[in-house]
């Protein structure tokens, strides 16, 4: 005797809970296999070796039934093991497709038996579980059919485990037999669903109640007021009049998957009018269907297959209506689905922008948030699955690409994003406004419902477990408080929501004590408590429930070309970053059943959302980068070089009347007419720059991090990033440096440049919540080093040391007597050009080498680079005094002799023609003087730059400048000579860091003691050539270098009159300056001489100079005593004179009365007077 069937001991909604979750895996899993079988890349290797062609033919044909013994597969049993192990996923996951099926099919047989009513309106819970039950097990099913090479995986695997185990697979008996009798899947399965009919018909009737209202265009969305809050507005506070609250966000993708996947396997209800409609208007809106993911059916195409296939039912009829309605859809769907998608941005918007004026409106009027996303979602997927599968062409049917390519649909993810950034917000006005429903309305209304539940008289009583599940219920919710949400407390209505599925389940059966239909208030309303319940507890998974993205992840391509349009027009870039918030959307698309997959799935989101921000900083960058060009340009036209134009125009007032009778060009525009304009709506390049900006920099600063994966993306950081790397290039690109031409921009119009830069970058501080001083304080000091922290590239810092050592002191030094370093314009002076030169034919020294100029480069590079292109220049200098002191050696014994027979003339001019040219070489004397004139050349060049850092620090920091100042003049003294010394040295160095000058210049001293240690580069210049056969470096770290530095002096000091007889040394009294800038010998000489002696000697400079004093001043007192026929010949004796007053004026040591005891003063003061003389008279 068979028992009765009780409903609550049929678990109906557990396993309607289970199977749902099992069959969405079970899908996750049968797509992955199908892709995974499709790729070559993916699937196991020896699938694809050709040697094993004729095995794979063989168990295809003999599937299932296979005979393990045939000759044709002894070739498996050598890779048996590697056969297991790589079709195990593939075989168990078809293994565990047949128990879902099998246990699918229990629960629906007991559906069947139980005699449930459906009813989506009703018991909601029940029958969209039931409704997506069927619909994931009709996919899997479908899929299954659709998997490459199932026959040979499965046949391969059985053949493999029987050689590995001597015994066969239990499945895959039955596992072939399914593989066989779904190979038409539709077939079966109608087979299959005859009985189940009873229960699927009266579900998809029900949603006769929702599909109509929910598929309506556009026209008819606005007409009826559809999302909008303010077509009513004195209801504007009260809550949505509906009864089927859940089923207003109910997706009508899975409604229309649910209707068509029923109505093909019930096929026989077609004829009754609401399931006709609901068939009718499914098949309309659209042509695609989505089984899985990416993973679609051409619906039509496939019905009729199906239809076609069915012999003796008659078909003919139903066949020919699914060609008209899928001609239909061709030619209306994608329309329809455009002008809704049109709809929908402006509704969205419309939301957005009243919900964040008052979202206090997010209580009341919650709901709308999820309609407005499911329908966006729904309208956004069925345009990715119809523009990614277009239809046959045998259809004749033309569509416009108008109808799939959106140009504006990032407006309407980012409006969808931001409806949801609101929610959750602002989640806790949304609770507390839920939970005093819940308990101030919801629980009473239920409460009385209860009671007039006890009251009916067709009620004898209410069973118990319904009376236990109601009693329940209402505690639950009556019991919820504000002072809950004020404390944070976290909410858990799960156990609400299961109970009241069960109630669905038990009152929904034949014979139920209480009858859910007959009670339709309290199924209503117990609908709309779950619904609270989640407004609570339950709001990011109801977020994602409604308004989900994932589905862009197997769409990458089009993702990657609406990205890209949107980057192309301008009007949508604000929405830019939409596309990398979607996608921390895809991880929602993975399952625990399928963990294999996060990691890909999760790299994906990780990449794409890197690349969408780099390209959107790209682009904001590119736009910064168009707006500096601009700036940089107008900033030029202000230089002062431009003014020269209007001054001539200006002191020639007096011709106006003789130029208006000759025809004069068109006026240059001047600086500033740019910004006048006679109509606003005159759009200029700058205006839409500006416009650009604004809109990217919205995208940019429109959330703080976006969360993918287990990353967190930061775009102002991303921004900024690639803001420093522009910048940096931008600083070195604007130098304009041309090492094969020598060509570079001045550094005051560098300097102005980059203000212009600096000035519009601290505008972006209007745009975006960034901190622009710190793309400062990281770029521009790197610019003051050698190669920067980004890529190792040579900076402003690098260049223009390389400019100025290499070029233009290199010109000076060669080019005698074209460029003169002058004192009084504190600046190098071009004086004549080189027509000889094949390099550029001129180059006006005073427009690099003056103090403004070398100004703006210390501004430009610091004081850090300040000192690295003075240990650069010293590197030379240390260079050429190697030099010196291979041509002492050469001439040591000369010099030694020279050294004591000062007072002898005839002895010192016997000695001084020992020192005379050698053969086919230079003369030894004109070396010593070349490089000790490049020596002081380079030190004249240090000073002018070491002036110009002060200048600048003391406008910058002058109080700190005032404390270094007074360090220097004041340096505390100690009773150690040694440590004082040292002390000394200390401060010496800081001084000479901030532009102080200083006795000796620390960095001098520094590059002479680190000469033997480290040998520096030679300075380039024509000298190099003229000791070539002097001796080796060994010999120089052989001699004494006391001596050496003693004998180098009394070298430079005999050969001093030899300038005399060149006509290049002429002193230039408007320059004060000689021509071939032997003036620069001044501070050479008490630069060497302190340095030389500080390092090597017993600290006698001042003795030593004076030594160099009285011989040098013998020597040129002897140019006073030569013949007549001589003194033409030194005829620029009176320029020689001048320079030993200049030695003196810059020596620290020597003083005017040391001068006059051993040089008379006439002979000063006639030399002056006899060269201003000359001066004005050339002038």
């Amino acid at each position: 005797m068979s028992r009765a069937m009780v409903p609550s001991q049929q678990k109906l909604a557990e396993k309607l809970t289970i199977l749902n979750d099992r069959g969405r895996g079970m899908l996750t899993r049968i797509y992955n296999i199908k892709k995974m079988l499709t790729n070559t890349d993916s699937k196991p290797a020896f699938l694809s070796d050709k040697n094993l062609d004729s095995v794979f033919k063989y168990l295809h044909k003999k599937f299932p039934n296979i005979d393990n013994h045939a000759g044709a597969l002894q070739v498996i049993n050598n890779i048996k093991q590697d056969v297991v192990k790589s079709l195990s996923l593939y075989y168990f996951t078809f293994v565990d497709i047949m128990d879902f099926k099998d246990h699918v099919v229990d629960l629906l047989t007991t559906i069947d038996a139980c005699q449930v009513h459906m009813d989506v309106t009703l018991n909601y819970d029940l029958t969209v579980n039931y409704l997506n039950l069927i619909s994931t097990y009709v996919s899997i099913m479908i899929l299954l059919s659709r998997v490459e090479d199932r026959r040979v995986v499965l046949s391969l695997y059985s053949v493999a485990y029987e050689y590995l185990h001597a015994s066969c697979d239990p499945s895959f008996p039955r596992l072939g037999q399914l593989v066989i009798d779904y190979d038409s899947p539709l077939r079966k399965l109608s087979e299959e669903f005859v009985p189940h009919s009873r229960v699927v018909v009266p579900a998809i009737m029900s949603l006769h109640k929702i599909y109509p209202k929910r598929n309506l265009p556009a026209d008819q969305m606005r007409a009826t007021g559809m999302l909008s809050l303010l077509a009513e507005p004195l209801k504007i506070m009260n809550v949505p009049n509906t009864d089927m609250v859940q089923c207003e966000y109910l997706s009508l993708d899975s409604m229309e998957r649910w209707i068509i996947f029923s109505m093909m396997l019930c096929h026989q209800y077609l004829q009754e009018a609401q399931l006709w409609d609901l068939w009718k208007t499914a098949l309309q809106s659209g042509y695609i269907i989505q089984l899985c993911r990416d993973e679609v059916l051409h619906i039509h195409s496939y019905i009729n297959t199906f239809f076609e296939s069915l012999k003796g039912h008659n078909m003919s009829k139903r066949i020919t209506e699914v060609k008209d309605l899928q001609h239909q859809a061709l030619l209306s769907a994608p329309g329809i689905h455009r002008e809704r998608r049109k709809f929908l941005r402006s509704a969205l918007k419309e939301l957005a922008l009243i919900y964040t004026d008052q979202p206090g409106l997010l209580g009341p009027k919650g709901l709308y948030i999820f309609q407005a996303l499911a329908v966006a979602r729904d309208e956004i997927h069925w345009l990715l699955r119809h523009f990614d599968n277009p239809p046959s062409k045998r259809h004749n049917v033309k569509l416009s690409q108008e109808d799939f390519v959106d140009r504006q649909l990032p407006e309407l993810l980012f409006n969808m994003e931001e409806l949801k950034s609101l929610v959750r917000k602002y989640n806790q006005v949304v609770q507390r406004y839920y939970v005093q429903y819940l308990a101030g309305y919801d629980s009473v209304l239920l409460n009385q419902l209860i009671q007039d539940l006890n009251k009916e008289p067709n009620l004898a009583h209410c069973p118990e477990d319904e009376s236990v599940i109601l009693s329940s219920l209402y505690n639950s919710i009556a019991a919820v408080s504000v002072k809950q949400v004020e404390a944070n407390d976290m909410f858990d209505f799960r156990g609400i929501r299961l109970d009241w599925f069960r109630l669905q389940a038990y009152t929904s059966v034949s014979r139920a004590g209480l009858v859910l239909r007959d009670h339709s208030d309290l199924g209503k309303h117990l609908n709309m408590i779950v619904f609270h319940t989640k407004m609570v507890d339950y709001l990011d998974e109801l977020l994602n429930e409604a308004g989900d993205l994932s589905i862009y992840c197997f769409y990458t391509q089009i993702f990657e070309h609406q990205f890209k349009q949107c980057m192309e027009f301008p009007a949508q870039h604000r929405y830019s970053i939409v596309f990398p918030i979607i996608c921390g959307h895809f991880m929602n698309a993975t399952h625990e059943l399928c963990p294999e997959e996060r990691h890909s799935i999760g790299t994906t989101s990780v990449q794409y959302a890197h690349w969408f921000l780099k390209e959107m900083s790209d682009e904001v960058n590119q736009v910064i980068t168009a707006i500096c060009e601009e700036q940089c340009m107008l900033n030029y036209k202000l230089l002062p070089k431009h003014s020269a134009a209007s001054i001539l125009q200006s002191s020639n007032k007096h011709k106006k009347k003789q130029d208006k009778k000759k025809h004069v060009g068109p006026e240059e525009e001047k600086p500033g007419v740019e910004s006048a304009r006679k109509n606003r709506e005159n759009f200029t390049r700058m205006d839409k720059l500006h416009m650009a900006l604004t809109e990217l920099c919205y995208a940019v600063n429109y959330c703080n991090v976006i969360q993918v994966w287990e990353h967190g993306f930061v775009p102002r950081e991303f921004f900024i990033q690639h803001l420093e790397t522009r910048f940096n290039k931008a600083l070195v690109g604007m130098m304009m440096y041309n090492p094969d031409t020598s060509e570079i921009a001045k550094p005051s119009e560098l300097l102005s440049s980059v203000k212009a830069i600096m000035s519009v970058l601290q505008g972006l501080e209007n745009y975006v919540q960034i901190d622009i001083a710190r793309v400062f304080n990281s770029v521009l000091p790197q610019q003051t080093q050698a190669t920067d922290s980004f890529n190792g590239e040579k900076t402003i810092t690098a260049n223009y040391t390389n400019w100025y050592l290499e070029v233009l002191l290199r010109r000076v030094t060669v080019n005698i007597g074209q460029i003169v370093y002058s004192p009084n314009r504190k600046a190098f002076v071009t004086v004549a050009a080189d027509n000889n030169s094949k390099e550029n034919l001129y180059l006006a020294a005073e427009e690099y080498a003056d103090l403004t100029e070398l100004r703006a480069l210390a501004e430009l590079i610091g004081p850090y680079g300040m000192r690295y292109l003075g240990e650069r220049l010293m590197g030379h200098v240390a260079s050429q005094v190697d030099e010196l002191k291979k041509l002492v050696i050469q001439n040591k014994e000369v010099l030694f002799n020279m050294r004591t027979s000062f007072d002898k003339p005839d002895a010192m001019r016997e000695l001084f023609r020992r020192l005379g040219r050698p053969v086919k070489q230079p003369g030894n004397v004109d070396s010593v003087l070349m490089r000790m004139t490049i020596i002081g050349i380079l030190l004249s060049y240090r000073s002018l730059a070491q002036e110009a850092l002060l200048d600048v620090l003391e406008d910058r920091i002058p109080f700190l400048m005032a404390s270094v100042q007074d360090l220097k003049h004041f340096v505390p003294n100690m009773k150690d000579t040694k440590y004082s010394n040292m002390k000394q040295q200390v401060v010496n160095e800081m001084a000479s860091a901030a532009g102080l000058s200083c006795d000796i210049d620390p960095l001098l001293i520094s590059a002479l003691r680190s000469q033997k240690n480290e040998p520096r580069k030679e300075y380039k210049d024509t000298a190099r050539t003229s000791t070539s056969s002097v001796s080796s470096d060994p010999e120089v770290t052989n001699e004494s270098d006391y001596e050496l530095a003693c004998l180098l002096m009394v070298f430079v000091a005999v050969s001093i009159p030899t300038l005399a007889k060149k006509d290049v040394s002429v002193f230039k009294a408007s320059l004060e300056g000689n021509l071939n800038n032997c003036h620069c010998l001044a501070k050479a000489v008490n630069q060497i001489a302190g340095a030389l002696f500080t390092i090597h000697g017993p600290g006698d400079v001042s003795d030593r100079l004076q030594e160099f004093l009285a011989l040098a001043s013998s020597s040129l007192l002897r140019l006073g005593q030569s013949q007549e026929h001589d003194k033409e010949f030194v005829k620029n004796r009176e320029s020689v004179y001048i320079l030993l007053d200049l030695i003196v004026q810059e020596s620290p040591y020597l003083t005017m009365d040391l001068l006059e005891s051993c040089f008379p003063y006439a002979l000063l003061r006639n030399a002056y007077h006899t060269v201003y003389k000359a001066s004005a008279v050339d002038n």
